[in-house]
């Protein structure tokens, strides 16, 4: 087998992945296929933990929270986080890993709360680490809490999934004529103004010199093949 690029990664992923075709929740088939990419890169060795989101299951509840407290609404989606690090946690499980969650926010009874030397002891260990609640804050988005973990942990790289396969000259669905990066400059993808991250993720990446890779969380194998270092998706680096 070939070795793989990296050692020690950040997986970002979205709440909406999990949804499948589904219009919010957590679809069975989606989540399940998601685990069997990530014991793949676990095989070889990868340590990985990963952050997810909530808008997922915040999009279910979303009409009635407009006109909510932003700070309110921030705290639900946080424990929306939480739900989808459980379901994971547990599905991978079921597919004979080992998942820690650890919640930003302390919810004792449920997970274990975020403890850096914990969670680096955790990976050294070979388990997968999923980080929840986000940064623990409101107003900060997981994408944020992303980049805060993977420079947190030493991770080599932020791998964030998305439902496009990279970052684009322009909208894909929009522009025909849209082209993909292979690479790109933290700089150039702030000069054309391309949205790869949050600004504050983006900005934390760049200021750790952490580099970030965006591909397709959909198509079949991508997980994989970024890990071996293939051109897959778009890398945005210093």
């Amino acid at each position: 087998m070939t070795s793989p690029a990296y050692k020690r990664v950040l997986l970002k992923l979205s709440g909406e992945a999990l949804m499948g075709d589904d219009a919010y929740g957590i679809n069975r088939a989606t989540i399940e296929r998601m685990v069997a990419d990530v014991s793949e890169i676990a095989a070889m060795g990868v340590e990985l933990a990963i952050v997810i989101g909530g808008g997922n299951i915040f999009r279910g509840v979303a009409p009635g929270a407009q006109g909510m407290d932003r700070a309110t609404a921030d705290y639900m989606g946080m424990l929306a986080t939480v739900m989808n690090s459980l379901a994971l946690a547990d599905a991978m499980r079921q597919g004979g890993m080992t998942a820690r969650v650890m919640s930003a926010i302390g919810i004792e009874q449920v997970v274990e709360p975020y403890v850096r030397p914990k969670a680096l002891q955790y990976l050294e260990e070979g388990k997968i680490v999923i980080f929840a609640a986000g940064t623990g804050n409101p107003f900060f988005t997981t994408d944020t809490a992303a980049a805060l973990r993977g420079a947190e942990i030493g991770a080599e790289v932020v791998l964030k999934a998305t439902k496009v396969d990279g970052v684009y000259s322009s909208d894909p669905k929009k522009d025909a004529a849209a082209t993909r990066y292979a690479e790109i400059s933290f700089d150039e993808a702030i000069a054309k103004r391309l949205q790869v991250m949050d600004a504050t993720a983006f900005a934390l990446c760049r200021d750790q010199k952490l580099p970030i890779r965006v591909f397709s969380i959909t198509k079949a194998g991508a997980l994989k093949r970024v890990i071996l270092g293939e051109d897959e998706g778009t890398l945005v680096h210093v």
